[in-house]
């Protein structure tokens, strides 16, 4: 297996960037962004640790759920989840982050790099209660670069199609598989878990 590990070597197998690549990223949020954010029911969060260990984790809510507070900064609230935390540890020690938001039925997707911190404030974080409960937490992010991203990977992997969609019946549920990973429980616990879960404990 051979291995790309110089950037002129990457550059060179590529070739140019087009200068329309190059000029879309801009250092701000300008109103199509905004537009965007405001659709955007959901994101994909990259952050990594002081080690540079990776990881991606998921955020979602009712759409429009990221408050936009101005042209460079953005507040994405904390809804509760299995509190391992792992992106906010990986804040605190590394603010660097990556942001992917998507919007159901459009193929392209805004990126926004950033950094972040962690902020408890509860007069700033009240205004984004959902369901009568304000975040414990949330992440305050200084936008750096933003653009747009064309649909290519969503056209080829059909997200939005329905016609694409698995039958859920044909994966395991997740309490299966964490009972069957972790030992610790029968399926059906995990099963009643996650159920309780689901319902009671979204916000």
């Amino acid at each position: 297996m051979t291995e790309i590990t110089e950037p002129t070597a990457l550059r060179d197998l590529y070739g140019t960037i087009s200068l329309l690549a190059q000029r879309k990223v801009m250092a701000h949020l300008d109103h199509h962004c905004r537009a965007f954010i405001a659709l955007s029911p959901f994101l994909v969060l990259a952050s990594c640790d002081e080690a540079g260990n990776a990881d991606a984790s998921p955020r979602g809510d009712a759409r429009g759920f990221v408050a936009v507070l101005d042209d460079n900064t953005l507040l994405i609230p904390d809804r509760p989840g299995n509190n391992r935390v792992d992106s906010y540890g990986n804040v605190i020690a590394h603010p660097g982050i990556g942001l992917i938001f998507f919007v159901p039925g459009i193929d392209e997707t805004l990126r926004v790099n950033g950094a972040a911190r962690v902020i408890d404030d509860a007069v700033l974080l009240n205004t984004l209660a959902a369901n009568g409960k304000a975040p414990k937490a949330g992440l305050a992010v200084q936008v750096k670069e933003a653009f747009f991203h064309c649909g290519k990977a969503l056209k080829r992997s059909q997200l939005w199609s329905a016609g694409n969609h698995v039958e859920r019946r044909t994966f395991p549920t997740l309490g299966q598989i964490i009972a069957e990973q972790t030992g610790q429980c029968s399926s059906e616990e995990a099963e009643a878990r996650i159920e309780s879960d689901y319902r009671l404990k979204l916000y």
